[in-house]
């Protein structure tokens, strides 16, 4: 059992079971642990942490009640509903029978959970502890979310061809095509967990993973949206750069390549932890970034291709033409890959970690979302902050091969270069003494030590 924090403060955090939610909740943990507070990380058995690269941590397994076959083919959003019903009564029974050598409850000062992990707080609300919820999404995701009820409640979902490339109102520069949709899973699912999600009942304060020089509006909306506490802390990764979160095994092998590589020369290329490719896509985007003539890193993960363990379907002509300037991996340490000075762009699904990781790098983005969020971010990216080039319509190899020598050799990428790298200083200030990150936290820390 881990002893008391230099505060004696003990915290409870509960993280959503995914790696865009992980990876936050455990950089969070790590900050929290350097300002004295002793952690314990309350999570699911499905994609359970690695508790050895945490030592300082207690982890507690909580059973999830998922069966073999939702693990292995899961809907993710049915998979949330149901964790969030099956964990309540084992994340209680944990607090108060003191399973896993747990402290007694009235030594607990406040649980952070994950937003989609909406169970911790009916628990810390009937136990009387003070609760904080953690939006893993940013500021822009979380106040347009609501229109979705909207849209649905008019009949509008799913959204008409007619309405896509209309602006939504009062949301510029967001289009109705842009909306946080999820294409996992059941879309009633889905709309459910949005209600579940933005509803923060008896919780104390809100902490959102963001910069406030990027969201400035969308802050403003949500202190009118929400009545209590809004901590603006971010980006996590630089206030806590050391915190290893990955669930997939990293190829550092990678770094050795790219130290071999030239200034700003290689175009990283990886879509995320969930998204999956079909084989035509795959081609297109090989002989795209083939025919760019620029080197590549590109992560594709093992059974992100229908029909293939990995790699094995790739056309071998395409192989033998790339075998240069080419690193392909299965899964890549992502901060170190940004930082280097060989990476001169990123194409990405742009994930929220992911863009808020290549912005703190001043790296430009292909941008290519997948579901949800992240095309609200890719917009952001594209049209608010513009250091972003978007890649809209189906995956085709002229496209892919525009879109990266545009990013990486013509004038339009090197002014997508030097805002982001403004906006790079700007994230420094933010986490520097006296800036806006910096702030908050100091905020959120005295709100903690004060219960």
């Amino acid at each position: 059992m881990e002893s008391d924090g230099q505060n004696g403060k003990k915290l409870i955090l509960v993280p959503g079971p995914f790696q865009g939610h992980l990876t936050p909740m455990l950089q969070l943990a790590t900050i929290l642990k350097s300002k004295g507070f002793s952690i314990t990380i309350a999570h699911t058995l499905f994609n359970s942490p690695d508790s050895s690269a945490h030592p300082d941590f207690t982890f507690l397994c909580m059973p999830d009640g998922l069966s073999e076959e939702e693990v292995r083919n899961p809907d993710l959003m049915g998979i949330m509903l149901r964790l969030n019903v099956n964990c309540e009564s084992s994340f209680r029974e944990c607090l108060t029978w003191g399973t896993n050598h747990m402290e007694p409850v009235d030594k607990i000062c406040c649980i952070i959970y994950d937003a989609i992990m909406y169970f911790s707080e009916a628990v810390a609300h009937d136990l009387k502890i003070p609760s904080i919820a953690l939006h893993t999404s940013s500021a822009a995701t979380t106040i347009v979310r609501p229109i979705l009820l909207q849209l649905k409640a008019q009949g509008h979902i799913p959204i008409p061809d007619s309405m896509l490339q209309a602006l939504v109102p009062l949301h510029r520069p967001l289009r109705f095509k842009d909306l946080p949709l999820s294409n996992f899973g059941s879309l009633d699912y889905f709309l459910e967990l949005v209600v579940l999600v933005s509803n923060i009942r008896s919780s104390s304060a809100i902490i959102f993973n963001m910069i406030h020089c990027l969201e400035e509006s969308p802050l403003a909306q949500l202190h009118q949206q929400f009545q209590v506490p809004i901590f603006a802390i971010g980006p996590l990764h630089k206030l806590a750069p050391t915190s290893a979160v990955s669930l997939l095994q990293e190829d550092t092998g990678c770094i050795s390549w790219l130290d071999k590589q030239t200034h700003n020369s290689v175009i990283y290329v990886s879509l995320g932890s969930i998204a999956h490719l079909d084989q035509d896509q795959l081609s297109e985007m090989a002989w795209g970034l083939a025919n760019s003539k620029q080197p590549f890193l590109w992560v594709i993960r093992p059974g992100s291709i229908p029909g293939s363990e990995w790699i094995e379907s790739m056309d071998e002509e395409f192989k033998e033409c790339v075998k240069d300037r080419a690193c392909i991996v299965k899964w890549a340490p992502q901060k170190k890959v940004l930082a280097h000075d060989a990476v001169g762009g990123f194409w990405s699904h742009c994930g929220w970690n992911s863009t808020l990781e290549s912005i703190g790098e001043g790296v430009p983005i292909i941008c290519q979302p997948c579901f949800g969020d992240q095309n609200v971010n890719a917009r952001y990216l594209t049209h608010e902050w513009k250091v972003g080039l978007e890649l809209e319509g189906e995956i085709e190899r002229g496209t892919v091969e525009r879109a990266v020598r545009t990013l990486m050799k013509e004038k339009e990428g090197e002014e997508m270069r030097q805002r982001v790298l403004d906006l790079k200083h700007k994230v420094e200030v933010s986490i520097g003494d006296g800036g806006y990150s910096s702030h908050y936290l100091s905020e959120l820390v005295e709100l903690l030590t004060s219960f």
